[in-house]
């Protein structure tokens, strides 16, 4: 192998010959290729094979907390179905004096009674309450290319002639926007960055060169643990990530009646007038409704079997839920689980019950549809 460091065009990592299980292995006859990928990357991309990365928490947060140095724009991709899965905590710490464009990705994904105002307001909403104050917010969609364009041109004019670092926790579309990016405004579909529903994909920084001599940072996804993705098995991440339009599905509730979210996630309706819970989740996840005083027994029977995801068939473990209470406000309100979906609720002063794995976010917020 050259002296030189080669790196991997798929996610980064130093390219090493010597030792077929560690990170950054590829064989020797690969070097001599235009495009050289690592072993991992080859497998993820043609197999969807997945090796357990070795990276630490902590070898992440160094390379990410590097950014407090530079003199460049930040932009910050958020996922919007999970919005506060996917936030990263003290982000606005690790950019020091950058300004920041907060990106939110996923619209595509968003039924079409999303209220594109009411969403952009309570994300600059939340980024404030975390102490971030980003300089815009846009919306778009690294699959289906919606707003991509938008989202390079602000780029191109806040940047200022500095690099460009593009953040994010661990499958929020960094690499898909990265890769969007190349595509359109480069035409180059060797250096496509590997990209999966996976997380944890690039290992260390990869760079796009820009036509003035500065570049496009792509960075290691951190991994929050509270994300749905980091405590379901494969099967169960690719049932509840969305592949297309989330379709609402619409219950007519009376108080003490509970809803399923296949075996993930739980809403009990403990006291309030009849209302309709409008569910926005993967349509793959099934939905199951019961009365309040059958849930327990049916959760402990069925979940993983008729409670799907998770997939009891495929060895996969049925999860602790722990339970949050919330008092809905005068007003239409959103019960988020973080990473899976929400329900909307007509605001009357209705008390619920939220159940999710322990670990993962359940929260309120004004409800984003029209």
């Amino acid at each position: 192998m050259s002296e030189e460091t080669i790196h991997c065009s798929g996610c980064g990592i130093a390219i090493q010959t010597e030792e077929p299980e560690k990170l950054g292995f590829a064989p020797k006859s690969a070097l001599s290729r235009d495009v050289i990928v690592c072993k991992r990357c080859y497998r993820l991309k043609h197999y969807n094979e997945v090796q357990d990365v070795e990276m630490s928490d902590d070898d992440f947060l160094k390379l990410f907390q590097s950014l407090h140095h530079k003199e460049a724009l930040i932009v910050k991709v958020v996922d919007i179905f999970d919005f506060n899965g996917s936030w990263i905590s003290g982000v606005h710490r690790f950019v020091g004096n950058n300004q920041v464009m907060l990106v939110a990705n996923k619209v595509d994904l968003l039924p079409k009674s999303t209220n594109r105002n009411k969403l952009i307001n309570w994300i600059k909403k939340s980024a404030s309450e975390w102490g971030l104050k980003p300089r815009e917010v846009k919306l778009m969609s690294a699959k289906s290319g919606e707003g991509i364009g938008e989202v390079a041109e602000g780029i191109d004019r806040l940047r200022n002639g500095r690099d460009v670092y593009v953040v994010g926790c661990t499958n929020v579309g960094k690499s898909s926007f990265l890769n969007r990016i190349i595509k359109d405004f480069f035409g180059d579909a060797d250096t496509l960055i590997t990209t999966s529903h996976f997380p944890g994909t690039t290992l260390d920084l990869i760079d796009v060169p820009l036509d003035d001599g500065r570049a496009l940072i792509d960075t290691p996804g951190l991994i929050n643990h509270h994300q749905m993705a980091h405590v379901t098995s494969s099967k169960s991440l690719r049932a509840i990530t969305p592949k297309k339009e989330i379709k609402p599905v619409v219950f007519q509730l009376k108080a003490e009646q509970t809803l399923f979210l296949g075996g993930l996630a739980r809403l009990d309706f403990l006291k309030g007038n009849p209302a309709s819970f409008i569910v926005h989740i993967a349509n793959e996840v099934g939905i199951h409704r019961t009365k309040l005083e059958k849930a327990d027994d049916l959760y402990e029977s069925h979940a993983g079997t008729l409670l799907q995801p998770p997939f009891s068939e495929e060895g996969e473990e049925v999860l602790h839920l722990k339970k949050h209470t919330f008092k809905i406000p005068a007003q239409k309100t959103d019960v988020v689980f973080s990473g899976l979906g929400w329900i909307t609720i007509s605001g009357d002063g209705s008390t619920v019950c939220a159940y999710a794995p322990e670990g993962v976010g359940v929260s309120m917020r004004p409800s984003i549809t029209s």
